[in-house]
């Protein structure tokens, strides 16, 4: 009877021994702040369980989501490709059918998809618009017009965009993404699979550079909102150019109408448009943060070379002219961010930049291209992540090998990034061969300026083959990452020769020792050969190289596949 009576002990406190550490675990899960948006150093960093979050992200198509069975044989395609993001669709017409009845099917087959595979989501609410165009709503709007008003064109004649001074639509947009954002609290917030949201997509209206349904005619002729004239007032000495100009032209007035503050013309129009955007979208966003409180951005369809005026591109949509209308308007947004496709990433992005405006791009390329995309975004500007779109339609596909090897080594080294990024430590070149032609770059880190130059071939002084100089490949794409440490260099880097200069300009940099490797899933460093010789000798026609300021030495990132290479330096 003892030992019974013994054993029935021990078994209860191994019961509570468990319930007290099941407790334990909860309680540690609950102590996690929500995922959210903070200021590290000069940067801005998503954390995600008390922890900085790098989003090596991927956007699914557009339709994709919406079947469970169409996405399942992608999920592990984009695991082994790097990804650690997914950016996928939740529409309103899925989520609410039938007026006032949710279903969030949808949502909960991705979390579960999602954690099966070890990632984290950002959804995507598709709602009122996506680029620019009304077609993700459900039915019962689409067939009510009275009730959901349309944007008209000067004619007169209904355009199949919602208009953004529809209240009623509004409120029933917001009502269905409040549901999804409690729904998500429910199921998510001790495992935050979700960590962003995006709100809506490429919103502005097609067309014209207005909207001239009846109700945006009325407020069109009525007074400039007071709260956007005491924004301007407020943050006079800091306003974007683009702001700047639209408001001193006509003497910055601090009343009348839109025309009377900002002149007859399409940046007026414009303005009016971004105003009405981003206010109608700072509304819904307010319904749903008030139930669960996650980051937000939005995604620019940016002015397009060909453009002419606001309508050529969707108008009133958060591009980077009207990021302080958008401030103004919408202070529960986060991000203004931009999806590029144009050739000249870095000098867009850059745009997308100003202001304090965290970086994120959640629609761009993917292929060589996008890498150094990637590459700039996350190095060059401390951005919290790149994504680029339909990335379930090529990932595994041999045209991207080069695109997936670097997701994969910036994973590896995503912490050391993070913390380089909010130290200050890390920099990136971007270099292309063509269209734009830019095959120089340099990065400034302590006192050590890095030259970076396109992957070449050719002849320099003194009639030896050399590595620097010569004929670039007009098809060529090379990007580096430099991050510095405490007793050297590493870099990430391809098609790209590295040489470094001393940053006061008084003597020379050597290479002292330079070493290739991996690192392993701990993160730790696995080294594999030191180079020397003809893996690091860049020039031989040294008295030229010296008069130049160099050694002759460097690194040699000669192939389109990424490669790691850590450097110790010295001076001489």
């Amino acid at each position: 009877m003892k030992k019974i009576f013994g054993a029935m002990i021990a078994a209860m406190l191994v019961v509570c021994g468990c319930t007290s550490n099941a407790t334990q675990e909860e309680k540690a899960s609950a102590d996690y702040q929500r995922p959210h948006l903070e200021k590290r150093g000069n940067v801005t960093q998503l954390i995600v369980k008390d922890k900085p979050w790098l989003a090596l992200a991927g956007e699914l198509g557009n339709s994709t989501s919406s079947s469970r069975e169409y996405l399942a044989p992608y999920w592990q395609q984009l695991k082994d490709a790097g990804v650690n993001t997914v950016l996928a669709v939740v529409s309103w017409e899925q989520t609410e059918p039938e007026e006032g009845k949710f279903d969030f099917t949808v949502v909960d087959n991705l979390l579960a998809d999602a954690r099966a595979h070890d990632m984290k989501l950002m959804i995507l609410w598709f709602g009122s618009w996506k680029n620019g165009i009304t077609s993700y709503i459900p039915t019962w709007v689409k067939k009510d017009t009275k009730r959901f008003p349309l944007a008209h064109t000067p004619e007169g004649k209904p355009l199949p965009i919602l208009t953004t001074l529809g209240e009623n639509t509004r409120e029933a947009d917001g009502k269905a993404f409040a549901a999804m954002m409690r729904h998500l609290k429910e199921v998510d917030a001790k495992e935050q699979t979700v960590i962003m949201i995006q709100m809506e997509n490429e919103v502005g209206l097609h067309g014209h550079p207005r909207d001239y349904c009846p109700l945006a005619e009325k407020a069109f002729k009525g007074a400039v909102p007071k709260q956007l004239i005491d924004w301007l007032t407020a943050n006079k000495a800091n306003l974007l150019p683009e702001t700047r100009t639209a408001w001193e032209t006509n003497g910055c007035k601090t009343s009348g109408t839109w025309e009377e503050v900002f002149g007859k013309n399409d940046r007026t129009a414009e303005i009016f448009m971004a105003w009405n955007y981003a206010s109608y979208m700072d509304r819904i966003t307010a319904l749903g943060k008030a139930e669960y409180d996650l980051p937000t951005f939005v995604n620019a369809w940016i002015v397009q070379p060909e453009d002419t005026r606001p309508g050529n591109y969707p108008s009133g949509g958060p591009q980077a002219q009207n990021h302080d209308i958008w401030r103004a308007a919408a202070p529960h947004i986060d991000i203004l961010c931009p999806d590029i496709y144009l050739n000249d990433y870095p000098e867009i992005l850059k745009l997308y930049a100003r202001s304090g405006n965290p970086v994120f791009v959640p629609e761009s390329r993917a292929g060589q291209n996008g890498a150094a995309n990637a590459a700039y975004t996350i190095g060059a500007l401390g951005g919290i992540g790149y994504s680029p779109f339909g990335i379930e339609r090529y990932c595994s596909e041999k045209s991207n090998d080069t695109f997936n090897a670097f997701y994969r080594k910036a994973g590896s080294i995503a912490d050391q990034i993070l913390a380089a990024q909010a130290e200050g430590r890390i920099g990136a070149a971007w270099l292309k061969g063509s269209n734009p032609f830019k095959v120089k770059d340099e990065i400034r880190l302590g006192d050590v300026r890095i030259q970076c130059e396109l992957v070449s071939s050719g002849m320099r002084n003194g009639g030896a083959p050399q590595l620097t100089g010569g004929t670039y490949d007009p098809e060529a794409i090379g990007y580096v990452i430099a991050i510095k440490n405490e007793n050297d260099y590493l870099f990430l880097g391809s098609n790209v020769r590295v040489t470094f200069l001393p940053a006061d300009g008084k003597g020379y940099v050597g290479l002292a020792k330079v070493t290739e490797g991996e690192f392993d899933a701990q993160g730790q460093w696995i080294e594999g050969r030191w180079l020397n010789g003809d893996e690091i000798q860049l020039r031989y026609d040294l008295l030229y190289a010296v008069e130049e300021g160099f050694s002759g030495q460097g690194l040699n990132f000669g192939k389109p596949a990424p490669q790691f290479l850590k450097v110790e330096l010295f001076n001489y």
